[in-house]
């Protein structure tokens, strides 16, 4: 079996992408011992993300030993996919010389990527080591502003004049000492460089020579502007199925192009900061962060927490009176507490989302928010009727199984109302719905479940 098989080992469906723990065993025993010649066989058949994924595993000294004992044999696909917490740290392991071949692999759109999230000094160094005609290209696509498609996009673009038939294309292509390592289309410009329209190579291949361009170009055609978000790009992918799209400057000239791959890479990107912020954990953290980085992250929320469960105390506080009589009421409150924030949160987690994915818009919001309302109505006389008959069964008293049936309606409606409109109200004040929803709506529904059972109680039991 080569090393390669070893990828997925005898592992379950569920985790067929995973590395072999026998493989990592392997790998840590060769670095441990310094054979390089082992080390070498077992990572040759590796893929790039498989290897960084090893290298985010282990320990950092381990990664240490394995980078400088693996040495030249580091390919710059690595540095690509490597988390961006322990991207800083391995380029400050490498070789000099071992970085700047690696550098020198990449693709412009791949180096800048590399370069965005590097110190000054370390930035200098991977520049010097580039060609000039490189050197220029990133650092063209480095003056774009941050997070725009001017960073994402690759230089490299394969291009044609508008009048060229497929025989010239061909021609061009077999001759050209530079074509991308991977490319989708052959864009088609005008004399200004305007692009104006998409080839693909599938259609070029299957067309006689003489056939003019013009007449492949594909209906579906997304020019980019290099200024725009490249959340926007990526939305536009996913919208409209792209593989690759042009880039323009301010003129509507032919800068780059981004292909699918990477706007992919900002789409899952997106997803994990939204989830990362709706926990509170920080938009930035992994597995590798440090505990001192961790504990500063999560320390902020862990305070509005803290905020939060002072104001639903101060509601129990006004009520001490019933709950001192009828003790009861503290067995049974943080079950209507609860409820109701687990269903704030499912209307809260799918709001988040709809409002990413753009398709929660000014023309449906108010069907949205009512079809959540009414989720939480129905849920909540659904369980108000079991913890009605829960009350009853263990307190004996159908009054208070009453009490807690309506407290239990009325909080789970609150719930859904709350988990709609206060993303889509924070999202129109220009504040990120993910970064502080969460807070709100467990504020809301532990207040208003709190209030609803226990002022009921009061009134009724009393």
């Amino acid at each position: 079996m080569s090393s390669g098989d070893n990828i997925t080992g005898d592992l379950s469906q569920d985790d067929a992408y995973d590395l072999d723990r026998t493989l990592v065993a392997q790998v840590r025993d060769a670095v441990e011992r310094g054979d390089q010649t082992e080390l070498t066989a077992l990572l040759e058949d590796l893929h790039a993300a498989d290897i960084a994924d090893l290298l985010e595993q282990v320990s950092p000294q381990e990664r240490e030993d394995l980078i400088r004992l693996y040495d030249r044999e580091f390919d710059g696909d690595i540095l690509s996919e490597l988390d961006e917490s322990i991207r800083e740290e391995v380029i400050g392991i490498l070789n000099p010389a071992v970085l700047a071949e690696a550098v020198r692999e990449l693709e412009s759109d791949d180096v800048v990527d590399l370069l965005e999230d590097l110190e000054e000094p370390q930035q200098e160094a991977i520049l010097d080591v580039l060609e000039d005609a490189d050197r220029v290209a990133v650092e063209q696509s480095l003056s774009f502003p941050e997070n725009s498609a001017g960073r994402l996009m690759q230089r490299e673009v394969v291009m044609a004049p508008e009048h060229w038939n497929v025989g010239q294309a061909i021609d061009f292509m077999r001759e050209s000492d530079d074509l991308p390592e991977q490319f989708y289309h052959m864009v088609l410009v005008d004399p200004r460089t305007h692009p104006i329209g998409n080839v693909t190579l599938g259609r070029i291949m299957g067309a006689k020579r003489e056939v003019p361009l013009k007449d492949l170009v594909e209906e579906t055609f997304q020019v980019i502007p290099a200024d725009q978000d490249e959340e926007d790009v990526a939305y536009a992918f996913n919208q409209y199925h792209l593989i690759s799209a042009p880039v323009t400057d301010e003129e509507g000239r032919l800068v780059g192009v981004i292909t699918i791959d990477d706007a992919m890479a900002v789409l899952d990107e997106e997803h994990e900061e939204d989830i990362l912020r709706l926990a509170g954990v920080g938009e930035e953290s992994s597995l590798a962060d440090k505990v001192i980085e961790t504990t500063k992250r999560r320390f902020p929320w862990l305070a509005v927490n803290l905020v939060t469960a002072v104001l639903a105390s101060l509601v129990i506080a006004q009520f001490e009176a019933a709950i001192a009589q009828i003790v009861a009421l503290a067995v049974l409150m943080p079950i209507v507490a609860s409820m109701g924030g687990n269903a704030g949160t499912q209307s809260l987690t799918v709001a988040v989302r709809a409002i990413a994915t753009r398709d929660l818009t000014g023309s449906n919001v108010w069907r949205v928010i009512r079809r959540e309302v009414l989720v939480g109505l129905v849920n909540g006389l659904i369980f108000a009727v079991v913890m009605g008959i829960v009350g009853i069964a263990w307190f004996g008293s159908p009054m208070l199984g009453g009490v807690i049936a309506v407290a239990m309606v009325i909080n789970l409606v609150v719930a859904g109302l709350a988990g709609t409109v206060i993303p889509v109200l924070l999202e129109k004040m220009n504040i990120d719905p993910a970064l502080a929803s969460g807070a709100f709506v467990t504020t809301v529904t532990d207040v208003v479940g709190f209030f609803a059972f226990l002022g009921l109680a009061a009134a009724v039991l009393l």
